[in-house]
């Protein structure tokens, strides 16, 4: 391992590319090797023994292609699977949701924060926890979105169908008086725009991936492990691996990336 040894990223799909994403634009000398558990989406119904014991297969597969430092850039992961892999795997092991829990206690003006996720995110109250380790003050309402994980995996993400659903979802917090709206999921970001509709401009929304990139970058620099060699293209720096589906996957990756990637290959992770 050394300091342009890549970083590894992993999610149940397609969403954890909103936090690879990010960490292309905040930190772009970062090599990436992604990971997305496509044939095992969703994480967020699964429980938690089942979430670890994926996780922790996924992370021995991305300690095979000599990674420096993990990001789980899945929020019902790093809500179940985080401590227990700090505690078996000896790299540095970042989650999604203490960043944005952090950025959220800092956002809101009314103390009233809402949380939408997945069954599994919500129902650990992992965010809530989070929050009032910050400030114990803030209320926190949580809300699962099961439905919108696989709304943006099929790729419907401006569609009447995903508006409908989100109209249904998000309309309990009307009454709720939040000023600040958590995206919970990192599927989430990529229906913001259907979210903001719904909830209307005077809610900040808080998308944790960029905030994890930055935690990324603190962390990196902590450890002396910072790449600072530059590389001429994309294909040099970034590879992508999946469970299933790879073409659906490339396909939809390069639809959000901000460049074409050329190849995904599929792995079986049981192997794992």
């Amino acid at each position: 391992m050394s300091n342009d040894s890549p970083i590894g990223v992993f999610d149940s799909g397609v969403g954890g590319l909103t936090v690879a994403r990010e960490i292309m634009r905040q930190i772009p000398n970062e090599r990436i090797v992604y990971f997305g558990d496509t044939a095992r989406v969703p994480y967020g119904s699964k429980s938690k023994d089942t979430i670890i014991r994926y996780s922790k297969q996924i992370i021995r597969f991305l300690l095979t292609q000599n990674v420096k430092a993990i990001v789980i850039a899945c929020n019902t992961a790093s809500a179940f699977a985080l401590e227990e892999c700090k505690k078996e795997f000896d790299i540095p092991i970042i989650g999604v949701v203490k960043p944005g829990a952090k950025v959220a206690s800092e956002a809101t003006n009314n103390g009233r924060i809402g949380i939408i996720g997945t069954e599994g995110t919500i129902n650990s109250k992992i965010y809530s926890e989070f929050i009032h380790e910050i400030n114990p003050d803030i209320k926190v309402f949580g809300k699962p979105c099961p439905l919108f994980v696989p709304l943006v995996e099929e790729g419907l993400l401006n569609d009447p169908v995903t508006d409908e659903i989100a109209s249904r979802y998000l309309s309990e917090f009307k009454d709720k008086d939040i000023d600040t709206l958590v995206l919970g999921c990192t599927h989430y970001p990529l229906i913001r725009s259907t979210v903001r509709r719904t909830v209307g401009d005077k809610v900040t929304l808080v998308n944790p991936a960029y905030e994890t990139a930055i935690e990324l970058r603190h962390l990196l620099d902590k450890k002396h492990i910072a790449n600072i060699k530059e590389y001429d293209s994309p294909s040099q720096m970034y590879k992508f691996y999946v469970s299933d589906a790879a073409k659906k996957f490339k396909d939809f990756a390069n639809s959000i990336l901000p460049f074409d990637i050329l190849t995904t290959q599929q792995i079986n992770i049981d192997e794992y």
